[in-house]
Parts: structure tokens; sequence; C-alpha cells
């Protein structure tokens, strides 16, 4: 029983060494100890308080880029828009002027034709009256062979004549 029961110096002098020992590593090892825990524990803390700057500030980028993608889709669609629209006026306005000067050729054939067939019709009167003429002349030179027959004819003309 010997060992259980320690001996009151042993007991004393194992209290003044843990004091001793308690004394020196609080001197010399808790404080670097704990000031290195604090300056670690500072450390962290420092570090997810940046972390949580981070993370709000790429929240923050986040949106904005959104915003920024969200009005660059929607100039782009005004720009295709516009350039739909011009395409389209541009192809109204060809086909319009395309339309103009169909017509506008369209008329200057139908006036051409016109003016072709006025000139034609007065080649051809022109012809009949010429051939008219030819033909009036050999039948009255036939017939008014001689003097009797031109007297005649002179007569006729003048009593049908309204010179009188």
């Amino acid at each position: 029983m010997d060992m259980l029961t320690p001996d009151i110096g042993l007991l004393a002098w194992q209290l003044v060494i843990f004091g001793l020992l308690f004394f020196i590593l609080r001197k010399f090892a808790w404080g670097p100890i704990t000031a290195s825990l604090k300056e670690r524990e500072d450390n962290i803390q420092g570090a997810l308080d940046l972390a949580e700057k981070t993370r709000g500030e790429m929240a923050k980028l986040k949106s904005e880029n959104e915003q920024i993608l969200a009005q660059a889709r929607n100039e782009r669609d005004v720009m295709l828009r516009g350039a739909k629209e011009t395409a389209d006026k541009m192809v109204a306005d060809a086909r319009d002027r395309a339309n103009v000067e169909g017509q506008r050729m369209l008329e200057q054939a139908r006036e051409a034709m016109q003016n072709e067939r006025q000139a034609l019709v007065s080649q051809m009167k022109k012809e009949v009256v010429n051939l008219s003429i030819e033909v009036a002349e050999k039948v009255l030179r036939r017939e008014l062979t001689d003097k009797a027959s031109q007297e005649k004819l002179v007569q006729d003309l003048v009593a049908t004549s309204h010179l009188n």
C-alpha cells in the first residue's frame, strides 16, 4: 500500500517542481504559444474576412457582368433589327425603282410602237396616194387620148365642183 499513499515530502517536491515547471512554461512557452495562436487566429479571421469580401465582390462582378451581357444582347438585337429594317427598306426601294423603271420602259416601248405604227400608216397612205395617182394617170391617159374626152371630163369636173 505504500505505493498507493504518497509521501508528504514527495508530494511537496512534486508540487514545487510542477510550480517551477508551470512558471517556466508560462514565462517562456505559454506567452509565445498563445501569441502564436492569437496571430494564427487573426490570420485565419483575416483570410475569412477577405474570402467573404472577395465573395461579395465576385457576386457584384457577376451581376455587373450579367447586366453588361444583357445590355450587349439588347444592343445586338437592336442592331440586327436595324440592319434587317435597312435591308428590307433597300430591297423595297430597289423593287420600287425596278417597277418604276419597268413602267417607264413599257411606256417608252408603247410610245415607240405608236410612233412606228403612225409612221407605217403615214408611209402606207403616201404609197396608196402615189399608187392611186399612178393608176389615175394611166387611166386618164388611156381615156383622154382624144380631145373630146378631155373636154367632157373638164366640164364634168367644173359641174361637180363647188366653185359656182
